[in-house]
């Protein structure tokens, strides 16, 4: 038998970069570069210029005059050029390496400034860092301080100068200018044995060739020239920069060869240097940036290759793919959960590749025979292929499928062939939306085609996509392979996605009208009519006994609760809180008076009202208990039917709220007008006994603070209990009320806040201080410490701010919407940062948690190997269930 072959971790033991020496540049280069010109009139590249045809051929036809290869199939890779400086430039990206050098070394006799001792000390120490692996910058950055310290060379004693770097390129030694041709001799008496000391490998690379004397022209394929539609050549951002720059060389070629006085030749060079510096990178402090003649900043190499438009994270971590489409998201209750309405112009233009063989070869003909039969119309839709890919001689033939060509096609289809089909219902497609923070981001659907412009899908698959219908655009991915099917199929579909991974818990289920709708079907005794009921009942396609009939005054009615109960499955045995709880001193359960305690047995709802802790996404219990009893199936049916049921009743009963939902009687205003004025005078009483140095300070705190934080507590208090007083008033016959006490939407505080009073409003915790001298708005007196001078609104939104309320109410609100945009962009950076790091992580076989070299990062997948998308709300047992099923006696 053959042996197994053991799979080997290999870890990379060290990178080491290199730098280019003038004669490596010139031994690469195809030509040498002297015209700044690209094209002649008649529009053929100039030899020895910036498109010449050794550099490669980006022309259709041409022939690259190095390797012989045209663009086309053989694809000639481009070659490099280079241009010799007249005069030698610092690189701007080894500066610092480069300044570290000159303090480091003597400029007489290019030593390093360590005694024998000292360099044998180091050199040791190094080699001991190399064998363990380990780091060694701060030893590197340690022998740079050690050299700057000495203030006479060892080797030759001559003063060593203080060596200054002035951005981006300029160097000093004692407040003198040195030019690049000083540094690089300098640069070129330091001995090899040195090199280590200063963080260089002797065989890559040598100090002086930071000082740039030849410069690489990149072939003509990293800079493509475009034709725009009136004829005109546009050359790269590159091919300019490289103009300027062969332009002011030649320059100060001539004006140095020619004897020019020496402050002319040095504004040349520094022109040189600038353009050089730009070309390497556009973004350098201390510098204006190159531009186009339209003002737009050139995008040079740095900028090609850095941040999030760069090469690295544009083009090769993520890119734009093919079989993919994106519009305007929209809601359709009458979809299941896993369902995806999906617009026809999209389904016509995406497709899936199918193979034919002996089986299907009738039906790909039949449908490709359909694109001759395809209507207009949107009800009527039919499927056709838009392409089918033939084999001939190992070349690939693709052919367009037309409504001219399509029975032609149909008859010479063979099998081996390939046809791309229209998208139809029942395929699985892969649907997105940015940002992407968790993986119920992107969830696997099943293809409806929909007439109209937007993609729709059910409003309970809102929460794990984070999705509103205001405007946002989703993404979809069209799976090309039955491989990558079969896996969304049984890992992405949406209905495998309920429970979510970080506590086990319902992130899909019933909200907004979904809940208000089951709440008015299940609140106490609600009865309603047989036509209701049946109504009802066929909405959810319920085909089971209709329940018990109750007959009152000749009518016929049906429990609301009954209703209900048809969805539950008859195991289903559970007691808990609902959200309309009102957490009473003294619980009365299960004889709750408020209906808020629920009791299911047997399938059937005997008491307590279904709101956002029965159904909804999130907190639903018997969404959880039914998923986790009878599996996804089952989860998804009931999400499916409760929606429906729950959107039925809502529209059956009618539910609307108004401006008048927030009207309060003339007594509540009243009490509340007593109340905030009870604060006010609180408030006063402290603003006095601060002024008269009678508060007494909290442990900890300032006299200041100490008035700043109980005059906090009253507000808070008063805030409280004007929406007290409010909300004993909006009873449950209240709509707003029943979307905040059953979970549906909003707050009680919101309530409290329209109809009785906003309360204090704060900036960065505490009450609005800033503004004028001395005081916040110039409405108030110097040094007033009371309530509405500090930002306190003690009007409601119903019956409207004053202007200095609404002002500091604008504050408060501004300080929210900064904080909310900060917070995005670093929580954004920060979870970049996290999965880049955590990427390499496995949970294996054997529960190990490993990087990819092997090594354990943890014995036991998060110390304890639950899954916290099984776990029961973070704990790996239910045990309240299982006391409770003891009880039971099941």
């Amino acid at each position: 038998m053959a042996e197994r072959a053991k799979s080997i971790t290999k870890k990379i033991g060290s990178i080491s970069f290199s730098l280019l020496s003038p004669n490596e540049i010139r031994k690469m280069s195809a030509t040498k570069v002297i015209t700044a010109d690209t094209y002649d009139d008649d529009g053929f590249p100039i030899a020895m210029g910036l498109m010449d045809p050794r550099l490669g051929v980006i022309e259709p036809g041409l022939r690259c005059k190095t390797c012989g290869l045209r663009v086309g199939k053989d694809k000639c890779p481009g070659h490099f050029g280079h241009i010799d400086l007249a005069m030698p430039v610092i690189h701007v990206g080894l500066v610092k390496s480069i300044r570290d050098c000159l303090r480091s070394t003597c400029r007489e006799c290019g030593k390093l400034l360590l005694t024998p001792k000292q360099k044998e000390d180091f050199i040791q120490e190094l080699k001991k860092y190399v064998t363990e692996g380990r780091d060694n910058t701060y030893l590197l950055k340690q022998i740079v301080k050690e050299c700057v310290k000495s203030e006479k060379c060892p080797h030759c004693g001559r003063e060593v100068g203080k060596i200054e770097l002035d951005k981006p390129t300029s160097l000093r030694e004692n407040g003198k200018k040195l030019t690049p041709s000083e540094v690089r001799e300098w640069l070129e008496k330091i001995p090899d044995d040195d090199l280590p000391l200063l963080d260089i490998d002797r065989k890559s690379a040598r100090p002086e060739w930071m000082i740039l004397t030849v410069l690489p022209v990149p072939p003509v394929t990293v800079r493509p020239s475009v034709t725009l539609e009136s004829g005109e050549r546009s050359e790269d951002d590159l091919t300019h920069k490289l103009v300027d720059v062969i332009r002011i060389n030649q320059r100060l070629q001539e004006n140095r060869d020619a004897g020019a006085p020496q402050l002319i030749v040095e504004d040349l060079w520094e022109l040189l240097q600038y353009h050089i510096t730009t070309y390497l990178d556009n973004q350098t402090s201390g510098i204006p940036p190159a531009r186009h003649r339209s003002g737009r900043p050139l995008k040079t190499l740095a900028q090609r290759l850095k941040g999030k438009e760069g090469r690295f994270r544009s083009n090769l971590s993520g890119k734009r793919v093919n079989f993919s489409a994106r519009t305007v998201i929209s809601p359709d209750p009458n979809l299941s959960i896993n369902e995806l309405g999906v617009p026809m112009e999209i389904a016509k233009e995406l497709t899936v590749p199918v193979k034919v063989t002996t089986h299907n070869i009738d039906w790909c003909k039949k449908m490709i025979s359909y694109k001759s039969e395809t209507t207009v119309d949107n009800e009527d839709y039919i499927p056709s292929v838009n392409y089918v890919i033939r084999d001939t001689e190992g070349m690939k033939q693709r052919i367009k499928v037309t409504e001219r060509n399509a029975a032609e096609v149909a008859e010479k289809i063979e099998i081996g062939n390939i046809i791309e089909r229209q998208l139809m219902n029942g395929d699985i497609t892969l649907f997105n939306r940015q940002p992407s923070l968790h993986r119920m981001s992107m969830m696997a659907h099943r293809v409806k085609v929909v007439p109209n412009k937007t993609f729709r899908f059910n409003l309970s698959v809102c929460p794990p996509y984070n999705a509103d219908f205001d405007g946002d655009e989703m993404n979809l991915h069209l799976l090309q392979g039955e491989e990558a099917q079969a896996e969304a199929e049984i890992l992405m579909k949406v209905q495998e996605n309920i429970l979510s991974p970080r506590f086990g818990g319902a992130i899909i289920g019933g909200i907004h009208d979904h809940i208000s709708g089951c709440f008015l079907l299940t609140h106490k005794d609600r009865k309603i009519s047989y036509d209701y009921a049946s109504h009802i009942l066929s909405a959810v396609k319920y085909e089971g006994k209709l329940p018990k009939v109750i007959e009152e005054k000749g009518k016929k009615y049906v429990s609301g609760k009954d209703v209900f109960s048809t969805l539950l499955p008859d195991d289903l045995n559970i007691e808990y809180r609902s959200k309309t709880c009102l957490n009473c001193d003294v619980c009365t359960a299960p004889k709750c008076p408020y209906d808020s305690y629920v009791i299911i047995k047997k399938g059937r709802l005997l008491q307590g009202t279904v709101d956002e802790n029965s159904i909804g996404a999130f907190k639903g219990r018997v969404l959880d208990r039914i998923m986790r009893d009878h599996g996804m199936d089952a989860g998804r049916e009931f999400i499916d039917n409760v929606t429906k049921m729950g959107i039925t009743a809502i529209t059956l009963f009618g539910f609307t709220t108004a401006i008048d939902d927030e009207d309060i009687p003339e007594e509540a205003k009243r009490q509340i007008a007593e109340g905030l004025d009870k604060a006010m005078k609180k408030i006063r009483s402290l603003v006095k006994a601060y002024e008269n140095e009678e508060l007494e300070s909290l442990p900890g705190r300032s006299l200041e603070e100490t008035l700043e934080m109980e005059i906090m507590r009253v507000t808070g208090r008063a805030r409280d209990m004007a929406g007290e007083i409010a909300g004993k008033h909006l009873g449950l016959n209240n709509s707003a009320v029943i979307m905040a006490k059953s979970g549906a939407r909003g707050s009680m505080l919101n309530l409290s806040q329209m109809s009785g009073c906003v309360g204090q409003q704060a900036v960065r915790g505490e009450r609005i201080h800033r503004g004028y001298q001395y005081r916040t708005l110039p409405h108030f007196k110097k040094g007033d410490l009371g309530a509405s001078a500090k930002g306190f609104v003690a009007s409601c939104y119903k019956t409207g701010l004053t202007p200095t309320e609404y002002f500091f109410h604008s504050m408060g609100g501004r300080e929210g919407l900064v904080d909310t945009a900060v917070r995005t962009s670093r929580s954004g950076y920060m979870q970049r940062r996290l999965i880049n790091a955590l990427e390499d992580l496995k949970v294996e076989n054997d529960g190990t948690v490993r990087h990819s070299g092997g090594q354990i990062i943890q014995f036991i997948y998060g110390e304890d190997g639950i899954d916290p998308a099984r776990s029961i709300n973070g704990n790996a047992v239910d045990l309240n269930r299982i006391i409770a099923d003891i009880r039971e006696g099941n």
